[in-house]
């Protein structure tokens, strides 16, 4: 079915331009009327109506839910949770591997569960990835009070939409809630640099902070071309091959690990500005958002990292991860 969430109270992050985009969802999927009526109604062309529309879409404003879980998905929840000792598993179908696929449905399920566990003075913990930026635009909106979002992760010197400290900028101004960031780049050229900052009084608070968060929303990364972390820069190719040599399956927070969750003793992983996977292991609910055939093993070793109890992934991860060994109970 279709449906508009209740239309949000007006926020300072808003524009007339939003406001308008709004009020076009509003009569068009709520109240049912045509786009020449919409464009009528708010004085405007058909064709400005229709792209009023289509951004409603494509920003998550509207989202569109299909009610009809298949008995072999719920199965196959239920597998995932035994096998890797998980509370709850969630598991939607992907059209197809495409990374871009993936990080759609994937995304778009985890802000829909994002939006429930929202309340007054929550604090959330919320890492990086391709899978996490859609998870924002799919978020629903909420009045809260007190709520508070630290970034796990440094950022980048050279400011993108894919900064790494970016998806927690982004759920704080949707939410309009109190944020804290690490101030310095993820990686910095050395350990002994490294350690001289977290020192410093204000990210020391920030790191005890973050380990009494209330969720931690994480995503993983693999060791390859295609992960994130070495497609955009942030680390170079070398450093990659030089992981996968030492043992690493993929990274948690950009703190690289081997397959069975455990920090690897790389210099990449001591010149990390973020939170330690050992340390969200405290976290009373940690959620992983991650799929695609090729994050399956990093997937696996994401929860033995994190202890994490909640998993949002596509069908066909799902499958992939029953096929390796059981996770190993801490």
């Amino acid at each position: 079915m279709t449906g508009l969430e209740k239309t949000p109270k007006r926020t300072k992050f808003q524009t007339d331009q939003d406001e308008l985009k709004i009020r076009a969802a509003y009569l068009y999927y709520v109240e049912g009327r045509t786009q020449e009526q919409v464009a009528q109604h708010l004085g405007i062309s058909r064709i400005k109506a229709l792209r009023l529309l289509a951004a409603t879409r494509e920003d998550g404003t509207v989202q569109i839910s299909i009610n009809s879980p298949a008995e072999s998905m719920i199965r196959l929840q239920r597998a995932l949770e035994d096998h890797l000792g998980l509370a709850e598993a969630i598991v939607v179908p992907a059209a197809s591997q495409e990374e871009e696929s993936i990080a759609t449905v994937v995304g778009h399920a985890t802000g829909r569960y994002i939006s429930e566990q929202v309340n007054n003075g929550l604090s959330i913990g919320v890492g990086w990835g391709s899978t996490l930026q859609v998870c924002m635009r799919s978020l629903i909106w909420r009045e809260v009070e007190d709520m508070t979002v630290i970034s796990l992760l440094g950022g980048l010197t050279h400011a993108t939409a894919h900064n790494p400290s970016a998806v927690a900028w982004r759920l704080a101004e949707f939410y309009g809630t109190e944020l804290h960031q690490i101030t310095a780049p993820v990686f910095v050229p050395n350990s002994d640099l490294a350690q001289a900052l977290w020192a410093q009084d204000d990210l020391r608070r920030l790191y005890e902070r973050a380990r009494a968060v209330d969720i931690a929303l994480l995503s993983v990364g693999d060791v390859s071309n295609q992960a994130s972390i070495f497609r955009r820069g942030i680390l170079d190719w070398s450093d990659a091959k030089s992981l996968k040599e030492a043992g690493a399956v993929g990274d948690v927070l950009c703190h690289f690990v081997d397959a069975e969750g455990q920090v690897i003793d790389h210099p990449v992983n001591r010149r990390a500005m973020a939170i330690s996977p050992a340390d969200i292991r405290k976290v009373p609910k940690v959620i992983i958002s991650s799929g695609g055939l090729r994050k399956v093993n990093a997937i696996r070793a994401g929860i033995a990292a994190t202890d994490a109890k909640l998993l949002i992934t596509d069908t066909t991860a799902a499958e992939a991860l029953l096929d390796l060994p059981p996770r190993r109970r801490s």
